[in-house]
């Protein structure tokens, strides 16, 4: 009899109409451009690593310290996964709203210390103690962030745009990193060198710290998660009523799906971070190319992912999940080898190779918080998403600009190559398993 009380009396759920509300539309935009802010000050870390490495650590060996500057960069990765289940916990007590706005600022905090941090010369090794503990602080709001931001936006966009809107994450994660190339571009443009790596690198830090007052004004107003919301009214009261509202997952079932999503979430994440970020670094530091004219090709080839995402995610919402997905997964294990083979010296090799490759990705940035949130019911989405997900970040993502560096270093370069077609062919066997959930409604997960 509760059960039918339940199904009868319960809110018809925001996911059910066709039209986007004007209090989703302000929220998807709030979230968007929240989440382009985190990943610019997340991602200038590794478009400056060149000239982060001259100036807080020993320039005496520039190889080494080139590695240690890659070794903090997945340092801060670390934090990702307590991050986002700390923040993940917080979301299901106070809501995805109130750690949207908690995450941002904490972010902000760390790319503000990064630019405050006094040089090598003048602190010595304890320089590169501050670089580390201002991303182990931006890691942790990031593995929040990401973890709150890919399960409110399919919560709260209507079921046959769960992934369009879900794209919008995509978007960010690229035009934050291409926002943070243009500062690259623009900074080596105009300054003399000897400036870019004293002080020119810190400019880009200090200006996202800035924009978070803006984005913090942006979210006040954003809604909190309806589907969140009446899961926790209905598991609030009796425990009869708590039991129709949870699926009745084991322990097993919880901890196979969360593996699931690790070996999906490796598989993503891998090549985005060598592609996105690392490939301008790859071609200065292997092959000599112009920082400048590498940092322009790496911007046009993010303009070409921007602009795919959203596409990418109407067409995941026509036609499914899964097909986008498991066509990325085999077309970047493919053409591994074919584009880092075409990368040398010029700027049109570097844009041809990242073109191809980020065009790919869209697939995974126009489909990736849609099909994740219609995999996890919502008593444990936050639970699974906020530790297989950062975790497979930190693991796969973070350590990818040190071991590619690596072994080039070594010329096992090949390997690498190896390691990430595994790493691909792996998630793509994980998504052709999975059933096909588009439109499901988010409250029937099971």
């Amino acid at each position: 009899m509760t059960n039918l009380n339940y199904e009868q009396t319960r809110i018809p759920e925001n996911q059910a109409a066709t039209t986007t509300r004007p209090d989703q539309r302000r929220s998807l935009i709030a979230t968007g451009v929240g989440n382009l802010l985190e990943w610019f000050d997340w991602a200038v870390y590794a478009v400056f690593a060149t000239y982060i490495s001259g100036a807080l650590f020993d320039k005496a060996d520039p190889v080494s310290a080139l590695l240690g500057t890659l070794a903090v960069f997945a340092v801060g990765f670390v934090m990702r996964p307590l991050g986002g289940w700390f923040f993940g916990r917080l979301a299901d007590k106070k809501g995805r709203k109130w750690v949207l706005m908690v995450t941002m600022l904490t972010m902000a905090g760390g790319s503000l210390m990064i630019a405050l941090i006094p040089s090598y010369e003048t602190i010595g090794g304890f320089a590169s103690v501050l670089l580390v503990l201002a991303r182990l602080i931006q890691g942790f709001a990031h593995g929040g962030e990401s973890t709150a931001s890919n399960v409110y936006l399919p919560e709260i966009a209507p079921k046959n745009k769960r992934a369009i809107f879900g794209s919008t994450i995509g978007v960010a994660m690229s035009g934050g990193t291409l926002l943070a190339t243009l500062f690259g571009r623009l900074l080596a443009q105009q300054l003399e060198p000897v400036d870019m790596a004293t002080w020119g690198w810190r400019i880009p830090f200090f200006f996202g710290a800035l924009l978070a007052l803006a984005v913090l004004w942006l979210r006040r107003n954003m809604m909190e998660s309806e589907v969140h919301t009446e899961h926790v009214e209905a598991t609030g009261t009796t425990l009869q009523e708590k039991t129709v509202a949870l699926p009745n997952w084991s322990r097993g079932k919880i901890f196979s799906r969360s593996v699931q999503i690790f070996f999906y979430m490796a598989g993503t994440t891998l090549p985005y971070y060598i592609w996105s970020s690392y490939a301008a670094v790859f071609a200065i530091s292997q092959h000599g190319m112009d920082p400048a004219a590498a940092f322009g090709a790496t911007l046009g080839a993010m303009l070409i992912n921007i602009a795919l995402t959203p596409i990418m995610g109407w067409v995941s919402d026509k036609i499914g999940r899964r097909p986008p997905v498991i066509f990325y997964n085999l077309a970047t294990a493919a053409l591994t080898f074919p584009m880092f083979a075409m990368i040398n010296d010029s700027a049109w090799t570097l844009f041809v190779a990242q073109s191809v490759m980020m065009g790919i990705s869209a697939c995974i940035a126009g489909t990736q918080p849609a099909m994740m949130a219609e995999q996890v019911p919502t008593a444990y989405r936050t639970l699974i998403m906020g530790t297989a997900m950062p975790l497979a970040v930190a693991l796969f993502g973070g350590t990818a600009p040190y071991l590619n560096t690596y072994f080039n270093s070594v010329d096992l370069g090949w390997a690498f190559n190896v390691y990430m077609i595994a790493v691909c062919l792996g998630s793509a066997f994980v998504v052709w398993r999975w059933k096909e959930t588009k439109g499901i409604d988010l409250r029937d997960v099971r």
